[in-house]
C-alpha cells in the first residue's frame, strides 16, 4: 500500500468518535507509519490498553496524565512520550487538549 496522500492541511480529515468518548482523525498513513490526531474534553479518558504497534505521542494542546506500564506523569503542551510495543498505557485529560500520535506499523483498525 502506498500513502493515499503525502500532505495534510489543518482543515482536512474526518473526525471519528472513539469507543471511550473522545475523537480522532487519521491525518496520513503508509503501511509503515500512521499519524493520528486525538481530541479530548476536560476529564476525557483514553482507557488503559495495549497494542503491538510502537507509539510516539506529542501533546499539541492541554495537559494530560499519562500512564505507561504502571508509571504516571503529567505532561503539558510541547511534551512527548513513547510507548514500546505491547505495554499497557492510557491517558486522562486534565484540561481539554489534543494529542498527535504516530504508530508503526500503521493501525489498520483506524482505517475505514
Amino acid at each position: 500500500m502506498t500513502a493515499t496522500k503525502i500532505f495534510n492541511h489543518a482543515d482536512e480529515g474526518t473526525w471519528t468518535g472513539t469507543p471511550d468518548g473522545n475523537r480522532r482523525r487519521v491525518l496520513l498513513h503508509t503501511d509503515e507509519l500512521m499519524l493520528v490526531e486525538f481530541a479530548f474534553e476536560k476529564g476525557g479518558i483514553g482507557a488503559l490498553h495495549s497494542h503491538p504497534h510502537v507509539q510516539a505521542s506529542y501533546v499539541a494542546e492541554g495537559r494530560f496524565e499519562v500512564t505507561i506500564d504502571g508509571k504516571t506523569e503529567v505532561l503539558e503542551q510541547g511534551s512527548s512520550y513513547i510507548v514500546p510495543s505491547n505495554l499497557v498505557h492510557g491517558v486522562k485529560a486534565l484540561e481539554a487538549g489534543r494529542l498527535v500520535d504516530t504508530f508503526t506499523p500503521h493501525r489498520a483498525d483506524f482505517l475505514d
